[in-house]
C-alpha cells in the first residue's frame, strides 16, 4: 500500500454542528502531510478520529491499512499522537518520563530504559535525563513530548498543532525534530494554524474549512492558484499612497494602515525595475520594495475568505 492514511467521506456531528462534513484525505507513506485551517475547521476532530479517540459517524477511515472503527487496537499499535497540550509529568525527569511511557506500553524495564536513552540522545536531551521537566524550556518540553510519542517506534505520527504557544526558538527546535523524523521514514500528519509551519515542513498540504478539504497540493501549487508573483511597496508618505498605486498599474491592493501597496508581478525583474523607476521619477520615496510569491494566507483568503493565524512578520517578502 502506498497510502498510510485513507479518509473517504468522513462525517462527524456534535448535535447540530458538523465537525466533519465529507472529509477526504490521503497521505502517502513516509510523507509529511500538513492540514491547515482556521479554528473550528475540523482539524482536531480529524486527528482524534484517526487516532481512534473518536468514532466517525460515517465514511471510510483507515490508518496503516486498518479500519479505525473495526480494528482500533491494530491502529493504536502503529501510531503515535502528540496533542496540543503536554502529556509528560513535570515533576519527573526526562528519562523517568520516557521509562514510564515504555512500561505503560509493556516494553519491560530493560527495554524501556534502552529506548529512553536512545530517544533522549536523538532529540538532543541526553544531558537532561535527571532534570525535572518543570525546569525545561518550552522547546525542550515539546521535544520530550515527541520522544514519548516514539517510544514504540510508530509507523504513523499525528502532530496536532505541535508548536502552539512556543517562542521562535522553541518552534525551530520542534521543526528540526520533525524533519529528523521525516528523514527516517515516519509518516507524519501535521495539523497547524501557522502558515510558515506548513510551508517549512509539509510535502503536501490540505486546506480544510467547514469540515472538508477545499484545496490540496504542494505549497507551490496552492500558491499558483491565486496567481503569480507580486510586488509589495511600502510608501514613506501615506498621503501619496493613491498616486503610487496608480503608478503600479491595475489590480493594486492598498493597506493604508501599513502604507503598503501590492500588485501582480508577471515578470519579476521587469516589474521591479519599472516600479522603482516610476516612483523615483514621481519623487515618491519607498521605505521597502520586494517581489515575492503569494503566501498560504492569501491562498486561504482567496478560497475561503478566512485566514489562519500567522506568526511571520506581516508584509515580509522575498527581496528581489
Amino acid at each position: 500500500m502506498s497510502d498510510a492514511i485513507v479518509v473517504e467521506g468522513a462525517h462527524k456531528r456534535y448535535g447540530e454542528k458538523r465537525a466533519l462534513d465529507g472529509l477526504d484525505l490521503r497521505v502517502r507513506r513516509g510523507a509529511v502531510h500538513g492540514v491547515l485551517g482556521p479554528n473550528g475547521a475540523g482539524k482536531t476532530t480529524a486527528v482524534r478520529i484517526l487516532s481512534t479517540l473518536l468514532r466517525p459517524d460515517g465514511g471510510r477511515v483507515e490508518v496503516a491499512g486498518f479500519d479505525v472503527r473495526d480494528e482500533a487496537a491494530e491502529v493504536r499499535r502503529r501510531i503515535g499522537l502528540l496533542g496540543q497540550h503536554a502529556a509528560v509529568d513535570e515533576e519527573l525527569g526526562g528519562r523517568q518520563n520516557l521509562e514510564m511511557f515504555g512500561r505503560l506500553h509493556h516494553l519491560g524495564a530493560r527495554r524501556s530504559g534502552t529506548r529512553a536513552d536512545a530517544l533522549l540522545e536523538r532529540f538532543g536531551l541526553a544531558g537532561t535525563g535527571r532534570k525535572p521537566v518543570k525546569r525545561y524550556s518550552g522547546g525542550m518540553r515539546r521535544r520530550l513530548d515527541l520522544a514519548a510519542c516514539l517510544i514504540t517506534d510508530p509507523e504513523v505520527l499525528f502532530l496536532d498543532e505541535p508548536t502552539t504557544g512556543l517562542d521562535p526558538r522553541g518552534r525551530t527546535e520542534v521543526w528540526s525534530a520533525v524533519r529528523s523524523l521525516a528523514a527516517g521514514g515516519t509518516t507524519i500528519l501535521l495539523t497547524t494554524q501557522y502558515l510558515e509551519e506548513a510551508d517549512q515542513l509539509a510535502d503536501r498540504i490540505s486546506l480544510v474549512d467547514g469540515g472538508r478539504v477545499v484545496a490540496e497540493g504542494t505549497a507551490d501549487r496552492l500558491k499558483d492558484r491565486v496567481g503569480g508573483d507580486r510586488i509589495d511597496v511600502v510608501v514613506r508618505d501615506a498621503g501619496r499612497l493613491g498616486e503610487a498605486a496608480r503608478l503600479l498599474g491595475d489590480q493594486v491592493s492598498v493597506d493604508e494602515d501599513r502604507r503598503l501597496l501590492g500588485a501582480p508581478a508577471p515578470d519579476r525583474m521587469a516589474t521591479l525595475s519599472r516600479a522603482v523607476r516610476a516612483l523615483e521619477e514621481a519623487g515618491i520615496e519607498a521605505e521597502d520594495i520586494a517581489v515575492r510569491r503569494p503566501t498560504l494566507d492569501e491562498v486561504f483568503l482567496a478560497l475561503t475568505g478566512t485566514a489562519p493565524r500567522a506568526h511571520t512578520t506581516a508584509g515580509a517578502g522575498v527581496a528581489a
